[in-house]
């Protein structure tokens, strides 16, 4: 029975950690683009392409 224990405590701690780390994700601005990633796809790889064609 013990062990139910540490592991409820276990698991808090871990919830309670991955919900600072994803406060600071928030508060970084990391989720503040959301048109860029739906059009993405439809973006070129031409100009990557023409990066790396430039230095060999």
């Amino acid at each position: 029975m013990e062990v139910v224990y540490i592991t409820i405590g276990v698991s808090v701690v871990v919830a309670i950690f991955f919900l600072i780390i994803f406060i600071k994700a928030i508060k970084s601005g990391q989720y503040e683009d959301t048109y860029t990633p739906s059009v993405r796809m439809l973006f070129d790889d031409e100009l990557v392409n023409d990066k790396k064609e430039e230095h060999n």
